[in-house]
């Protein structure tokens, strides 16, 4: 239901036919369907149990010598196709809704460039153009608050900043240009050149101008998209398959080496760290040791110094600049790496969660719709809590990918065995019928 909120929030009343609306609900209704079928089986094998149980049928099935093992059994083996069907889905239907759901957006937005506009944030999709606002509002959301465009200027490189208070766009259905009316303003615009220096651009001349209305006509011929079945995009690790991931992984972990690799030659033939290896850190004269600047005068000695300590900043600035860039390289490796045993974890989590919800459901001995329901969402909410939880730090590689993929799992699947083994034995974990009886007899004194 949230993706579906989000949906008709971005699109609905955009101009956006109803046949692509409905398409778009479709291929999000897919993306969900993995998520959607564990906890479907924890609800309904809570309520299913709970009431055998509130019924005492579980008890007459006891007493006719069948086990809660045996009970179960068909229930698990059902549970166990749906486990492998939905690893199918995940394999194939899952990517390819992941697919063509993102392009579609993707191609909408193209044909609708105010949908590209989001506030808060800065816009990139316009070629040419930054531009971010704080709000957008009115009757078809083209009224903008607090804008802030940077424009770059043709080849020359220049960035022109412009601000305003307040801001309305307007496209006609066909025009290749998008305008953008701003009220209350200032235009900021620098005369260099690419190519100038630091110094140079210094010295060259500033503008500041004040407006009371300005219009920037921005040209989206370029988000005209005749298609919009169009793929542009095809590498996200959403859309792949599980062979896909394993060869994508491959082809990463090959070019980070070789990152990591040329990035050591280059360290090693900066600071000549094989040379210093080989060479001794001290000369012999008349059978006496003399470290090697005794071998200079004061002022030589000096240059060395200096020479040894720019080399080392030199080399420790390359290695902070290349941080990012290697941080952002093991992060999408990590990525990938995750993903294949996310899913693996998730299509078989049916199986957890009914391990849980069984048991759990013949234990409290309440059917229908209500405490069901709190239990399902509260196990599952724990469940997808360590799921993220174990994720974010197998994408940091604090833990591995493999226990990233299954932590969730790992720490859930001892309280089902524990929850199986006290119904088996008919041991109730906690009895709530006392609270539910304090609780009657409070309401009981306002309704009568």
């Amino acid at each position: 239901m949230q993706a579906l909120w989000l949906i008709f929030d971005d699109l609905a009343g955009k101009g956006i036919t109803l046949l692509i609306l409905l398409k778009y609900v479709y291929y999000v209704t897919i993306m969900t369907t993995p998520q959607a079928i564990p906890i479907a089986i924890l609800l309904s094998s809570i309520m299913t149990l709970g009431n055998l149980s509130e019924n005492y049928e579980f008890a007459a099935v006891k007493s006719a010598g069948i086990s809660l093992q045996r009970l179960l059994l068909p229930l698990f083996s059902i549970v166990v196709l749906f486990s492998f069907v939905n690893l199918y889905f995940l394999n194939y239907a899952f990517p390819w809704a992941v697919l063509k759901q993102k392009n579609l957006y993707s191609n909408i937005k193209k044909q609708k460039p105010a949908l590209a506009l989001v506030e808060g944030t800065f816009n990139t999709d316009i070629p040419g153009y930054i531009i971010k606002f704080d709000d957008k509002y009115g009757a078809e959301e083209n009224k903008l608050k607090n804008v802030l465009i940077y424009q770059t200027k043709g080849h020359s490189g220049t960035i022109n900043t412009i601000t305003a208070k307040d801001g309305t766009i307007t496209s006609e259905e066909g025009s290749k240009y998008m305008s953008l009316f701003l009220e209350d303003g200032f235009y900021y615009e620098e005369h260099w050149h690419r190519g100038s220096k630091k110094k140079e651009r210094q010295r060259m001349p500033f503008s500041k101008t004040h407006f009371d209305r300005y219009t920037v006509n921005i040209d989206i011929s370029s988000f005209n998209a005749d298609n919009l079945e169009n793929e542009r995009f095809n590498n996200s690790r959403d859309m792949l398959s599980f062979e896909q991931l394993n060869v994508f992984s491959d082809s990463l972990k090959i070019t980070f080496d070789e990152y990591i690799i040329n990035k050591a030659n280059t360290l090693n033939d900066r600071v000549k760290a094989t040379e210093l290896y080989a060479k001794p850190d001290s000369i012999r004269s008349d059978n006496i040791k003399m470290p090697i600047l005794s071998n200079y005068d004061t002022k030589n000695q000096v240059q060395v110094l200096e020479s040894a300590v720019n080399s080392i900043t030199r080399s420790l600035d390359n290695i902070k600049s290349s941080e990012r860039q290697y941080k952002g390289k093991q992060k999408q490796l990590n990525l990938i790496d995750t993903e294949s045993h996310r899913r693996i974890a998730l299509a078989f989590s049916a199986l957890l969660l009914f391990l849980i919800g069984a048991p759990l459901g013949s234990l409290i001995r309440k059917g229908g719709f209500g405490l069901p329901m709190v239990l399902a969402i509260i196990i599952y909410m724990g469940y997808h809590f360590l799921s993220t939880f174990a994720g974010n730090m197998a994408e940091t590689s604090t833990i591995n990918n493999r226990l990233g993929g299954w932590l969730s799992t790992i720490i859930m699947l001892p309280f089902g065995i524990y929850l199986t083994y006290r119904a088996t034995k008919d041991k109730g974990v906690i009895n709530i019928d006392p609270y539910f009886e304090r609780i009657k007899k409070y309401f009981s004194r306002f309704f009568k």
